[in-house]
C-alpha cells in the first residue's frame, strides 16, 4: 500500500466511514481470540496472529524530544526554556556515540528506510513543547522517507510549561494551533488507519485519563473483528510498575504526583482516575482481536504481559531508539 492510499483509508476510518461492520448483528457476534506467540531480541520484536493479515514492519519512535525553534518562537521562550536545554547530547544506544535528537531522528528513519518499514508508528513526546519549526521539520523528514505514519501525542508535545490553563485546555490549544498537520486529517484524540489487514487505533491518554468518547471509540474497533494494534503514549498500568505507567495506576493523583512543580502544570487529578479511564483498561485487556499495545513516556524499554496481551514500551529515540516490529500470520 503506497502512502497516498493509507492516507486516504487512515481519513475515512478516522471519521467513521468505513465501519459497515459495525451494524448490530456484527456487534452481536462473539469476537475471536487471534493472538499467537511473540519473542524479542534486543529493539527488535516479533508477534505472531492467527488472523491472516499481511505481514507488516513497523518502526515504533517515541520520546525523540526535539527541541528545535526559530524566530516564531521567541514570545514562548518563558515556557520553553527548560525543556529546550534538555537532550542536547545523547548517546546512542547502538554506538555509543554522542547523538543530537535531530540526528537521532534522521537516522531512525534511514533505518526504517533501509530495512522497509510498512509503517512509522509515533508514540508522542516527538517534541519537547508545540514548536512550529520542530513540527515543520518532522513532517519534511517523514514526507521524504515516503512510509505511512501514524502519531499520538505525548504530554509534551502540547505543553508550554508554566502557562496557564487545565492539561486537557492547553492540550486542545495546541493541537489546534501548532500539531494538526500531525494528524494528516483525522481526530487528534482518537483515530484508526488500516494496513494490511490490520487497525491501529490511537487514542491519546497524554494527559493521564481517558474520555468517554474515546473509551466508545475504542470498544468500535473492538466490535470492527479487525486485527488491532493501540498506540498510546502513557503505558497502562500494570502490577509491580510504578506510576509511570500512569493509565489506570491505582495509585495515580494527586498524592504521587513529583514532577508537577518542575513542570510548571496543575496536579494530577485529586482522588486519582475517572471511572471511564478505569472503564478502557478493563476494556482494553479483554479484547479478543488486540494483538499488541505501543507506548513510550518511560524512557526505558519494556514488555509486560497481561490476559496474553503484550504491551511494548520503548526507549527513548532520542538516543536513536525505536522498536523493530514485525507482525506475522502463525
Amino acid at each position: 500500500m503506497n502512502r497516498r492510499n493509507f492516507i486516504s483509508i487512515a481519513g475515512l476510518t478516522g471519521t467513521g466511514l468505513l465501519f459497515d461492520a459495525f451494524s448490530p448483528a456484527a456487534k452481536q457476534k462473539k469476537l475471536k481470540d487471534i493472538r499467537g506467540t511473540f519473542s524479542t531480541l534486543k529493539n527488535n520484536i516479533s508477534i505472531f496472529t492467527k488472523a491472516d493479515v499481511k505481514s507488516t514492519h513497523i518502526s515504533h519512535i517515541t520520546d525523540t524530544h526535539l527541541s528545535i525553534d526559530d524566530k516564531r518562537g521567541e514570545k514562548y521562550l518563558e515556557f520553553s526554556r527548560r525543556m529546550a536545554g534538555a537532550y542536547k547530547s545523547n548517546i546512542h544506544f547502538q554506538s555509543g556515540e554522542s547523538y543530537s535528537t535531530k540526528d537521532s531522528f534522521e537516522w531512525t528513519l534511514k533505518r526504517a528506510k533501509e530495512e522497509k518499514a510498512d509503517l512509522l508508528a509515533l508514540t508522542g513526546d516527538i517534541f519537547s513543547f508545540p514548536s512550529e519549526a520542530a513540527v515543520e521539520w518532522v513532517q519534511d523528514k517523514l514526507n521524504e522517507t515516503g512510509i505511512p505514519f501514524v502519531y499520538v501525542a505525548g504530554n509534551h508535545d502540547w505543553h508550554y510549561e508554566g502557562m496557564s490553563g487545565s492539561s486537557m485546555k492547553l492540550r486542545n490549544i495546541w493541537t489546534e494551533k501548532h500539531l494538526k498537520a500531525m494528524y494528516q486529517g483525522n481526530n487528534p484524540l482518537f483515530a484508526s488507519y488500516d494496513l494490511n489487514g490490520i487497525r491501529f487505533v490511537c487514542i491519546d491518554n497524554s494527559t493521564y485519563e481517558i474520555l468517554p468518547q474515546q473509551l466508545q471509540f475504542f470498544k468500535d474497533m473492538v466490535n470492527s473483528g479487525l486485527p488491532l494494534i493501540l498506540l498510546m503514549h502513557i503505558p497502562l498500568y500494570m502490577p509491580g510498575r510504578p506510576v509511570g505507567y500512569g493509565c489506570a495506576h491505582p495509585e495515580w493523583g494527586e498524592n504521587t504526583d513529583k514532577n508537577f512543580d518542575i513542570e510548571r502544570r496543575e496536579k494530577w487529578r485529586k482522588g486519582g482516575h475517572t471511572k471511564v479511564t478505569f472503564d478502557f483498561y478493563n476494556e482494553v485487556f479483554r479484547t479478543p482481536n488486540l494483538l499488541t499495545i505501543l507506548t513510550g513516556h518511560i524512557h526505558q524499554s519494556t514488555i509486560d504481559v497481561k490476559n496474553g496481551i503484550p504491551q511494548v514500551v520503548s526507549n527513548l529515540n532520542a538516543t536513536g531508539y525505536y522498536s523493530d516490529i514485525r507482525i506475522s500470520t502463525l
